[in-house]
């Protein structure tokens, strides 16, 4: 099975499809990575849900990627006595405190001490996704008096969101701690890390995975994006996670903010996916709006790695159609003629690496030639990652002999994972190459493709060699 695009499709599982049968059809509509939410999964869950999904596997004989999405630290006010709510009136003041009091229409519990000791006069406070707002005016470790700039009622234990405050606390609770350890001994691919601040952040998840998935980090802070150079190169991936985005500054500025986010982590050679609301009307109708589908087309046009679906393949009434037309989107946009046009506007140099230098090559030559495949023989995945980053016209098929390497290419852009044993030697590397690029139906006889790999064999990150192979009628008849 192969896709006819090369941005990849991340699906979130949920109620309605945690099935082994719904998420079969969800494959087949499209989906290329899983993700596993665990604001909403328990850890002793992880291992059936990961080995229904490795038997997708077998069912299709192609690496499915697995995504664990950590909660991070959800930042809640306490309780209200009576019915458990009060109305804020605009322009009143309004005190959260250490106090577990029931809270009042004066004041309430904030029961993070952290954030009072973080405070500062002129800091904003953002509670219930952003239905009320407060600015502070004086603050102290035991309480901060705010004014209400936006009203409303706030009820018991809304969430708490702070624009213009780094909170000196690591973005891991202890239930992240626990769920990342939990998922990198079940198996998964990839590990999300929510409300990253700063690039510790992502070495506090890198302490715990010790490289058995690789770190993702979600960008859903104005602090991180003060710092965004220094946390994608903390990273193996980026997540612009435009929900509580979108919350945290003014929603304006997401677009731009997006557009940077993933213009620099493609300058970086990083993955970046796009996430949030994405096609969220399709929840509950079957089909999205106009303005959906162009934000879909607008992350394929600027050459995100993949997009994303959360509800509307958790919770929503039709996940096969959502991801169905997400596929058929993608699909659209990539044959436009001026697809390619704006990607080769946003490419960056390469870096001066030999493994840059030979990604660089391999995609001139396919170019100059009109080659349908790359063929990369990789160990650790790196030399897919480079090829990757030229966003070449030509698929790039990653032969290794690690499945853990197959799973993880899953979620990057243009890349077809096989996994074979390594090649014994040159002439074997290339044969093999030719007979896998006609087996997975990219090449055909008579047909020539560029073969990447390292000498020696077997060595990550050895990327230096380059060749041109023909295919023959030898190849067609082995595949």
């Amino acid at each position: 099975m192969k896709r006819e695009r090369r941005i990849k499709i991340i699906a979130t599982l949920g109620p309605a499809s945690s099935t082994p049968e719904m998420c079969a059809a969800l494959f087949k509509a499209g989906v290329d990575v899983f993700r596993i939410n665990m604001s909403h999964t328990q850890r002793e869950d992880l291992p059936a849900r990961i080995a229904m999904l490795r038997g997708l596997e077998k069912q299709f004989r192609r690496p499915v990627g697995i995504l664990a999405d950590l909660q991070g630290p959800k930042l809640r006010v306490g309780q209200f006595g009576g019915d458990g709510g009060v109305m804020l009136e605009k322009d009143a003041r309004f005190v959260l405190d250490s106090d577990p009091a029931p809270g009042t229409a004066k004041r309430v519990h904030l029961p993070h001490p952290e954030i009072l000791t973080a405070l500062e006069p002129g800091h904003h406070l953002i509670l219930d996704d952003g239905k009320i707002r407060l600015v502070v005016e004086k603050a102290s470790p035991k309480q901060a008096v705010t004014k209400v700039v936006i009203g409303g009622r706030l009820s018991s234990r809304k969430g708490v969101s702070l624009p213009d405050t780094t909170i000196p606390v690591s973005a891991m609770t202890d239930k992240d701690r626990s769920d990342a350890e939990a998922a990198a001994e079940a198996g998964v691919d990839w590990i999300a890390l929510s409300f990253v601040q700063r690039p510790e952040d992502m070495a506090d998840l890198r302490k715990i995975v010790q490289g058995r998935a690789l770190a993702l980090a979600k960008i859903e802070k104005p602090q991180a994006v003060l710092r965004l150079q220094e946390i994608i190169e903390a990273s193996d991936a980026i997540m612009v996670a435009r929900g509580d985005l979108g919350v945290e500054m003014p929603i304006e500025k997401v677009p731009g903010t997006q557009k940077r986010i993933t213009r620099m982590a493609r300058r970086m050679g990083k993955p970046v996916v796009v996430a949030t609301q994405m096609l969220e009307s399709m929840i509950t109708a079957p089909v999205p709006t106009r303005a959906e589908v162009s934000d879909v087309a607008t992350a394929v046009f600027e050459g995100a790695d993949a997009v994303m679906l959360s509800a509307e393949s958790a919770a929503g009434q039709y996940p096969i159609e959502a991801v169905s037309m997400m596929n058929r989107i993608a699909e659209e946009v990539e044959s436009e003629s001026i697809y390619r046009s704006i990607l080769e506007s946003q490419k960056a140099e390469p870096e001066a690496t030999g493994a840059d230098a030979i990604a660089k090559a391999a995609h001139e030559i396919a170019d100059a030639l009109h080659l349908k495949a790359i063929a990369a023989w990789t160990s650790s995945g790196s030399t897919a990652f480079r090829i990757a980053r030229e966003r070449p016209n030509s698929t790039v098929i990653a032969l290794t002999p690690n499945a853990a390497t197959a799973r993880r290419l899953t979620l990057v852009w243009g890349v077809h994972a096989v996994v074979t044993k390594d090649a014994s030697d040159i002439d074997d590397m290339a044969s093999r190459a030719c007979k896998f690029s006609v087996r997975e139906g990219f090449a055909a006889e008579g047909d020539r493709l560029i073969v990447v790999a390292g000498v020696p064999f077997g060595t990550p990150g050895a990327t230096n060699m380059v060749r041109i192979a023909f295919v023959t009628k030898e190849h067609v008849e082995q595949a």
